[in-house]
């Protein structure tokens, strides 16, 4: 590699270094600050990261290869790591609290958070399969750590298990099938791949090869046969965690099988007929299990994995719009997500934990401006418009039936409806439910401001649905 080839690279992936640098001075800073100090790391953690932004933003005009065709940095990169630095940031703010309440206010914590951020925005940005093995590895062994960080819990220790159980085993599936393409096309390079195999038919091993990718990719994002571990993970993870995972690492999944998708190497193995049974099975397992849920956060598990379906529905579709359909679907699920959890993490106090779906009994009568709150949430998670919500659905409906695929989009709104059904039923229970026992949310001036950014986002992406949308689709692999 050459002096200016290396600069280029350098100067593509400053984001990242950003990033993994200020974690590395803050794992040296948390050794030194006193207790009573450590709200310090969150103000540190935040600055990290809109650091990162600000660069990512510089770098936003024209696509900039790097690291011999690994790495681009280019707009639909920015988007997703756009979409990442609000996860994190939100996260870090909506953990000030939560931390003290739960004893996890450690350096580590925050270090964490900013390692599994720079695997993320890897992933984005990765255009050969071994740079995206990288960036998913850093990610998901950050996740496991953070998921059984409370120690003292059985079930967060033993959702860590779980989770580096079968993560591994899928990273192993993920692992064989890039083993086949390189054995079989010569190259990893997703470009490359494609040359490999323009005007030929496809060989039998090749389309074994993208079965494996497709099924470690389907995995990350908790699409069906692969979502087993997505409630038990989300019920012991610190809700913190369990809010940053129904986001980030979700989308730099996404981001990931976009590309893939993309390539014409995948389009030649006719797996779309895959990808819409997997959405299928997953927005109907997710929908209909949810039905049954009493605790809350497991309610909200199979929530993500019906929205996860959804979202792979415009993947079906595929095309710029569809794309575009599915990263203003992330967008705005960032939002409602984690304004939802948001909530969740707001009535951990005491020895009041907020996971159980009876604690929100009469919340409407107690706390009616968190009631409030929810019922937009909880309208927005249903598609029940002008909420974000409704036009983040619609646009992959659009997409869908521009594509002639009009039974998958009859599908896809039967299921809305069923799922509609377990938002709607809290908010029954919030609004038409006497108040149970007496309790004092963890309201700081940190939780409230993130409960208003993330409800000001709801409602103002419901508003001005069509500029997000131009938006995305500027950013489908634009310049």
């Amino acid at each position: 590699m050459t002096d200016a080839a290396l600069f280029q690279s350098i100067v593509a992936s400053m984001p990242e270094i950003v990033v993994v640098t200020g974690a590395c001075i803050l794992l040296i800073l948390g050794q030194l600050i006193r207790k009573e100090q450590e709200y310090l790391l969150v103000w540190a953690s935040v600055a990290v990261v809109l650091i990162a932004a600000s660069v990512t933003l510089l770098l936003a005009g024209e696509a900039r290869p790097a690291y011999a065709g690994m790495f681009i940095a280019d707009r639909f990169a920015v988007f997703f790591k756009l979409v990442f630095y609000l996860a994190t940031v939100l996260t870090f703010l909506l953990s000030r609290k939560y931390a003290d309440v739960e004893g996890i206010g450690s350096s580590e914590y925050y270090v964490l958070l900013l390692f599994a951020l720079s695997g993320m925005m890897i992933m984005a940005s990765a255009t050969d399969l071994l740079s995206i093995y990288v960036g998913l590895e850093l990610m998901v062994l950050c996740t496991y750590v953070l998921t059984g960080f409370l120690r003292q819990q059985r079930r967060s220790n033993e959702a860590a298990l779980k989770y580096v159980i079968l993560g591994s085993v899928s990273t192993g599936i993920f692992l064989f099938g890039v083993s086949l393409v390189y054995g079989l096309t010569g190259t990893t390079q997703l470009d490359a791949m494609a040359a490999a195999v323009t005007g030929d038919p496809l060989d039998p091993g090749l389309l074994l090869a993208v079965v494996f990718i497709v099924a470690g990719l389907v995995f990350k994002v908790g699409a069906v046969p692969f979502h087993m571990w997505v409630p038990d993970i989300y019920e012991g993870a610190p809700t913190t965690i369990t809010a940053f995972m129904s986001v980030g690492p979700k989308a730099a999944g996404f981001a990931v099988i976009l590309r893939v998708f993309l390539n014409p190497l995948v389009a030649a193995s006719n797996v779309w007929i895959i990808v819409a049974v997997i959405a299928v099975a997953t927005m109907a397992l997710g929908s209909f299990v949810a039905l049954v849920q009493d605790n809350f956060k497991r309610l909200l598990a199979y929530s993500s994995i019906a929205h996860a379906g959804f979202a792979i529905f415009g993947v079906a579709a595929g095309g710029p719009d569809g794309i575009a359909s599915v990263m203003l679907y992330l967008l705005i699920y960032s939002f409602m997500n984690l304004g939802i959890f948001g909530t969740v993490i707001m009535m951990r106090n005491g020895d009041f934990s907020g996971e159980v779906i009876e604690d929100y009994a009469g919340l409407a009568k107690s706390h009616p401006g968190l009631a409030l709150l929810m019922l937009l949430y909880l309208f927005s998670l249903a598609g029940i418009p002008p909420t974000a919500g409704f036009f983040a659905k619609f646009y992959v409906l659009v997409a869908l039936v521009e594509r002639g695929f009009v039974m998958l989009a009859v599908i896809a709104v039967l299921l809305s409806a069923v799922a509609a059904y377990f938002y709607i039923r809290i908010v029954m229970v919030i609004y038409m439910r006497e108040p149970g026992r007496a309790f004092t949310p963890a309201l700081t001036p940190l939780v409230r401001a993130t409960l208003a950014f993330t409800a000001a986002g709801t409602i103002g992406i419901g508003l001005f649905p069509s500029w997000f949308l131009r938006l995305a689709q500027h950013s489908v692999f634009g310049g």
